[in-house]
C-alpha cells in the first residue's frame, strides 16, 4: 500500500491521529487556494493537528470515488488526484469533492503537503466559508 492509499484510508476511517502520524514533526502543509481568512501555510505537525482539529466534525468522508497517482522525476515527490464522497455533518448534504495533492516524502514521512482543494466547492457543501 502506498502512502497516499494509507492516508486516504485513514481519512475514510476518521482516524485523524493516524493521518497526522504520517507527517514529519517539521512538515509544512500549503493550501494555495485557501479561502479568505484561512492559512495558506501551516508549519509543523502540532500546528497541522490544530488546523485539522474540527475537520471530522465538518466532512464525513465515506468513499474514495476516484484516485490517480502520478510519479515524478523526483523520487520524493508524488502527485495524487482524488475525489472523496461523503456527508457534510452539519447539513447532512451528500458531497463529492476533488483534490490534487503534491506530496514530498522522505524517510517514509510527509515533509511537504500541497493541497489544491476548492474553497468554492466546500462553501457549496457546508454553506459556510471554506475550511
Amino acid at each position: 500500500m502506498t502512502l497516499i492509499d494509507h492516508a486516504l484510508d485513514l481519512l475514510i476511517q476518521h482516524d485523524m491521529a493516524g493521518f497526522l502520524e504520517l507527517f514529519a514533526e517539521d512538515a509544512v502543509a500549503e493550501f494555495p487556494f485557501a479561502a479568505p481568512g484561512r492559512p495558506e501555510r501551516v508549519e509543523g505537525r502540532a500546528a497541522l493537528a490544530e488546523y485539522l482539529s474540527d475537520y471530522p466534525n465538518l466532512l464525513d468522508h465515506r468513499e474514495v470515488v476516484a484516485k490517480t497517482v502520478h510519479q515524478t522525476t523526483d523520487p520524493e515527490v508524488t502527485i495524487a488526484e482524488f475525489e472523496l464522497a461523503g456527508i457534510a455533518v452539519a447539513t447532512q448534504k451528500p458531497y463529492r469533492l476533488r483534490y490534487i495533492v503534491v506530496l514530498t516524502v522522505r524517510d517514509g514521512l510527509i515533509r511537504r503537503y500541497r493541497d489544491y482543494w476548492s474553497p468554492l466547492a466546500v462553501i457549496d457543501v457546508l454553506g459556510v466559508p471554506g475550511v
